[in-house]
């Protein structure tokens, strides 16, 4: 038993299932078999010295919930060991888990280098808040390495991507572009959020850091905001860690532990969604009502073959275009009945929304185009609803 309350089991031959379920199990004095939360802000010392100790990091153990809580450091080493990393630091979401990033690795007169097709917080965030900070902000094309080589300036510290894009799905190679990255002394960040470590391991393929909103897939019934950032023992486990202790963009115990019991069914879940998203792709690319669709899994990607190098799986966002742009992407919307319009994705539930109009709104109309996000563009984060039914309901809404 560890300090923490964690099991210390030697798991380095463990599937990825059984890691899910099985590592850093959480078990307090009463041995109870699901994990415990501790909902607690501060935590006592048997004495002053233990105390000081303990403050000065010459003795492990619990402080203030800011910043150690059993439950929340038992998600993160879970986490950790699932991303393949040493360390991992939960926050209070996953846009919280990149201002932190961001905030820990860059300072003022640095450049940071971020791909065209991120989440619309995602570009508010750095346009907005951290380039007024004095950090100098590019973009690169998500798919071209070149675009990439191009846009590397002296003082470009960081590289920021997510991989499959929001909403497109466009795939980046991330071991290139991570060894493009470090040639020039720079860091790179990958956003797994879509695919999750069940398919997708960006630390294995050079990533430096790996970030995640556990809104998502993690939990994957819509139910608690958190992040998460992976990565080494030095850049993540102190760098990091250190900001988190100060700054206090803390992950809440409960949260951690509704992380803990979604981390136990992923492997499962994520298979199962993507085998929903691959049948319901296929069926809409036969539509004659839709121009085009975007999933990984069909051959007409235009990354298709990087998908399968790189990926154990496709995931399950299908984003697609209808013909007769906003007025017919809204009607279609509208005329479901099993999908939910929200912009939320990683859901058990079916997720329906148009990216134009929330997720990507509040970008400019230039910066949509140019991204490709177009007005007939819809996306889908599929459920595990019965395949038929989900296919039938967009058949019907099709229709209208």
């Amino acid at each position: 038993m560890s300090t923490d309350g964690t099991d210390l089991i030697d798991d380095s031959e463990w599937g990825f299932a059984t890691l899910g379920i099985r590592h850093a199990e959480l078990r307090g004095s009463e041995r109870e078999h699901s994990p415990a939360i501790y909902p607690t802000s501060s935590f006592t010392f048997r004495s002053a010295a233990e105390a000081a100790a303990i403050f000065a990091g010459d003795k492990p153990g619990n402080i203030y919930g800011r910043f150690t809580n059993p439950t929340v450091q038992a998600f993160e080493k879970r986490l950790a060991r699932l991303e393949g990393g040493e360390s991992c630091v939960a926050t209070a979401s996953g846009m919280a888990a990149i201002l932190t990033l961001v905030l820990t690795v860059l300072k003022t007169g640095d450049h940071l280098l971020v791909s065209n097709g991120l989440f619309g917080s995602t570009i508010n965030l750095f346009n907005n808040y951290i380039a007024k900070l004095g950090i100098e902000i590019g973009y690169a094309d998500l798919s071209d390495i070149a675009s990439w080589k191009a846009g590397f300036k002296p003082n470009t510290r960081l590289l920021f991507l997510e991989t499959p894009s929001n909403p497109l799905t466009e795939i980046a190679d991330v071991a290139a572009i991570a060894e493009l990255a470090h040639a020039h002394g720079a860091l790179l960040a990958v956003d797994n959020c879509f695919l999750t470590p069940v398919f997708q391991q960006p630390l294995k393929l050079g990533a430096d850091y790996v970030i995640h909103s556990a809104t998502k897939f993690i939990d994957g019934q819509g139910r608690c905001l958190g992040g998460a950032i992976v990565g080494d023992a030095q850049r993540v486990g102190k760098d990091i860690f250190g900001f988190m202790r100060t700054a206090g963009p803390c992950l809440s115990p409960f949260n951690a532990w509704v992380f803990l019991k979604g981390l136990e069914t992923l492997a499962v879940r994520m298979r199962a969604h993507e085998q929903n998203a691959q049948r319901i792709a296929e069926w809409l690319s036969r539509q004659p009502q839709v121009d085009r669709v975007h999933f990984p899994g069909l051959s007409s990607h235009p990354q298709h073959e990087l998908a399968k190098r790189q990926q154990r799986g496709f995931g399950s966002i299908v984003s697609f275009d209808v013909r007769g742009g906003r007025e017919a992407a809204w009607k279609l919307i509208d005329q479901t009945r099993l999908c939910s319009i929200t912009a939320n994705l990683g859901d058990t539930r079916t997720t329906i929304t148009h990216p134009a109009t929330t997720t990507h709104g509040r970008i400019s109309a230039e910066a949509r185009a140019k991204a490709g996000i177009g007005e007939g563009l819809i996306r889908l984060s599929v459920g595990l609803e019965d395949e038929a039914d989900l296919i039938r309901d967009l058949q019907t809404a099709l229709k209208a």
